[in-house]
Parts: structure tokens; C-alpha cells; sequence
């Protein structure tokens, strides 16, 4: 992720480096930072054991695992909104910020383009770091806001999506925000809302911190061991986050080719991708009838082993039909919306 931390009194606008010794870093921003960073590799890694079949399909887009997705992005968006106040607070500093803005806005080009070669039926066309360069320049008009407007509006970026979502924004062009009727699909999808929040949460609370001089109570000599390696991580933390999906990936890849995975059953793939796909619009509950209700008809109507094999997809209308009868009978059994048809 971007640098999100300062080591100087002059992070803050207050002198500059000529007039004032570094103060030390923050340990406790770098803390964090560091265990997002490990968290971040952590999922990484099992989504790469996931898609080489080290791991059941659907896993790391379920349970604990989504659960924990969100709170590493939402730490990441927090931390750059404290990392914004505490560089650009209460002088603005024009040049340093459009440079960090250009890498990270050069970097997040990079994942589009190498995941759209990748993955070109789920590329991330607005990932974590799409989104923490659109919040920077919103984050703008908010570092000089009383901190509890920032806070309300913090909380009314989080409610969008459940109050305001409309077809008119299932336009790919209006994806980036966040307010699609229809989830689209890719790697990593942190929309504009709701994910502003936490960002914004970090610009309000990093004001009240500094009001308070809380920070200055948190910095760290960096003479601790522990603490260089956070510090050192800090500084690189865009080049970690370019590096090191590639390189787990690579090592999980290479691992396979001697020591390939077992074959898993067909039949509980599509199930539990049925479910993870399933799930990104509803419940738990309709999903699993939904899909148990699709399979149960495909198999009998001789359709899954060619929808298996590639030979027919999910627009194939005999395909279609089954997932609108199964539609029906999974809202009769939740009283869902329209659940998607499988393997969308």
C-alpha cells in the first residue's frame, strides 16, 4: 500500500527539515501497518492455494475469510486517511502530494493492465488502490472540516450502497462507485462507496489525535529492532504491496508443478462457486437452495458435464430456463430478489 506514515515534524506542516531534527516515527501507525501488511499476504497467499486447488473453491470468498478481507482493506483506507492529515495538516503540501497521488494512481494502471491479461473475466478495474487514490483527492475538501462532519460523513458513505442503489449505475463507466444493482465481478472490488468511510474515519480521527497530541505521544526513536523493520516496511509499503501477490503466486505455481493438487469432485466446485457467486447478492440460505436446485436439474437434464466441459454456458437457454424455475423456488424459500444464475 502506499506510504500512509511520517517521521518528521514537518509531515505535518509545522517546519521544515532544515529547521527541525526527525522526531521519530509513529510506532503505533507503523504497528498497524506492519500486521495489515502480513494480514494482506496472509489472504493472498490462501487465494493462490484456492485457484492452484490446494484449497475447496469459494473458500477465501466466504465466512471468515471475506470477513477478513474487509477489515484489511478497511485498515489500509483508515490508515491512508490518517496518513493524509498527519502530511498535509495544517498546511497543505502541494508537491509531495501529487507525487504520492501519481504512484499510486501509476500503480493502480499496473494491476489493471496485468490483471486484464490475467484475468480477463474478473480484472480489477477498481481495486484497493483505485480507491485510495479517488478518496485522497475527495479526503482534500475534508482536512480542514470540524472532525464531526468528516465523522457523519464517514457514516453516510458506509449507508450509501444499502439506501441508493439504482440500475442507473449498472453502467460499467459507473462501476468505480459502488451503487450497481448488479455486483460486477473481479479480484479485488473496493468501490468508491462504501469504501470511503474508513478513509474518511481516519482523516477524523487523526484530527482529533493531533488535537490532542496524541501522536506526539506515540513516536519512536526507531532504535528498537522490531521497530526499524516496521519503519523499513513503512517506506516501501507501495513496492510490497506490487510484489508480493506476484511472487506468492510464482512460489504457489512452482509448488504445483511438482506437487499438483488433488483433482476436486465437479459437482461440489460448482456448488460452493455457485454459493460464493451467489452470495455477493444474497443470503447465505437462498444461495445454497438456489444452486443445490440448479445442479439437481442440470444433472437431470444431462446438462452439467457440457456446462462443465465448456461446451455450453450459462446463456445456453436450456440453461437459462433452469436458473429462472430455480430462482422462483429459492424466492419462495427466502423471499430473495433475483439470485445469479450459475457460474455467472
Amino acid at each position: 500500500m502506499p506510504n500512509i506514515n511520517t517521521a518528521t515534524e514537518t509531515d505535518n506542516g509545522a517546519t521544515h527539515p532544515a529547521a527541525a531534527a526527525p522526531r521519530g516515527r509513529i510506532w503505533a501507525i507503523d504497528t498497524l501497518r506492519g500486521i495489515a501488511l502480513i494480514a494482506m499476504a496472509t489472504y493472498h497467499f490462501s487465494w493462490d492455494l484456492e485457484y492452484f486447488g490446494y484449497l475447496d473453491a469459494g473458500t477465501v470468498g466466504t465466512g471468515g475469510f471475506k470477513i477478513s478481507a474487509r477489515m484489511i482493506a478497511s485498515s489500509f483506507l483508515f490508515l491512508a486517511g490518517v496518513g493524509l492529515v498527519l502530511g498535509h495538516y495544517p498546511v497543505f503540501k502541494a508537491r509531495p502530494f501529487a507525487i504520492r497521488f501519481a504512484k499510486i494512481a501509476a500503480a493502480a494502471l499496473v494491476i489493471t493492465i496485468a490483471t486484464w491479461f490475467a484475468f480477463p473475466d474478473s480484472f480489477i478495474f477498481f481495486g484497493i488502490l483505485h480507491s485510495i487514490a479517488a478518496a485522497s483527492l475527495i479526503g482534500l475538501v475534508f482536512l480542514r472540516l470540524p472532525a464531526v462532519v468528516t465523522l457523519v460523513a464517514a457514516a453516510c458513505a458506509f449507508a450509501a450502497p444499502f439506501y441508493l442503489r439504482s440500475s442507473f449505475f449498472d453502467a460499467p463507466a459507473l462501476w468505480w462507485v459502488g451503487l450497481s444493482e448488479t455486483v460486477p465481478r473481479s479480484n479485488d472490488y473496493v468501490p468508491l462507496l462504501p469504501w470511503l468511510a474508513p478513509f474518511l474515519a481516519g482523516i477524523a480521527i487523526a484530527r482529533i489525535a493531533m488535537n490532542f497530541g496524541w501522536f506526539e505521544k506515540l513516536r519512536s526513536d526507531g532504535s528498537a529492532r522490531w521497530k526499524r523493520a516496521l519503519t523499513a516496511a513503512g517506506r516501501h509499503s507501495l513496492i510490497i504491496y506490487l510484489v508480493h501477490q506476484p511472487l506468492l503466486f510464482a512460489l504457489v505455481y512452482a509448488y504445483s508443478l511438482g506437487f499438483p493438487a488433488a483433482k476436486p469432485d465437479p459437482l461440489v466446485t460448482y456448488q460452493n462457486n455457485c454459493v460464493a457467486s451467489c452470495s455477493l447478492q444474497e443470503s447465505a440460505a437462498i444461495c445454497t437452495t438456489f444452486c443445490s436446485c440448479t445442479l439437481d436439474k442440470l444433472m437431470e437434464e444431462n446438462l452439467f458435464e457440457p456446462l462443465n466441459q465448456g461446451k455450453i454456458d450459462v446463456n445456453d437457454a436450456r440453461v437459462s430456463l433452469i436458473a429462472g424455475q430455480c430462482t422462483l423456488q429459492s424466492q419462495d424459500s427466502g423471499q430473495g430478489s433475483d439470485p445469479v444464475a450459475p457460474g455467472r
